[in-house]
């Protein structure tokens, strides 16, 4: 019971949080339209219309959350998938924080889920730390 509740339900739900980022980010490039509008401030968007613009980050990003996503949805090697998406959700933290705090809820959800999985997956990060 311990397991399905501090590593199932959070792997599955970060994993669904990041496809449906992904999903989101790939219709974007094709369509220049957005499924989801989250309440974004303006330097929020500012920041995002940014990262689109370059013409490269937008769809790296978009492919890193997507692997990580599947990785922990699937249960494949969803400590590698933690690591991949772990640099995207520091950042998506600290957006929330400081540029755009309409989204301070989903910077919460990502700690939280993050924090119980890395310490899930502790072991297979422990040849890292030496």
């Amino acid at each position: 019971m311990n397991k399905i509740l501090f590593v199932t339900i959070p792997r599955v739900l970060l994993g669904l949080i990041f496809l449906v980022s992904a999903i989101d980010g790939f219709y974007f490039i094709a369509t220049g339209n957005r499924l989801i509008h989250p309440p974004t401030s303006v330097r929020g968007e500012a920041f995002e219309q940014a990262l689109m613009n370059s013409g490269f980050f937008w769809p790296l990003l978009k492919t890193i959350n997507l692997a990580g996503a599947l990785s922990l949805i699937f249960n494949v090697m969803p400590a590698l998938g933690l690591a991949l998406i772990a640099p995207v959700m520091t950042v998506i933290v600290l957006f929330h924080l400081t540029i755009n705090p309409p989204g301070v809820p989903v910077a919460l959800i990502l700690v939280v889920t993050g924090a119980l999985l890395a310490y899930a997956y502790r072991e297979r990060y422990a040849a890292l730390l030496r």
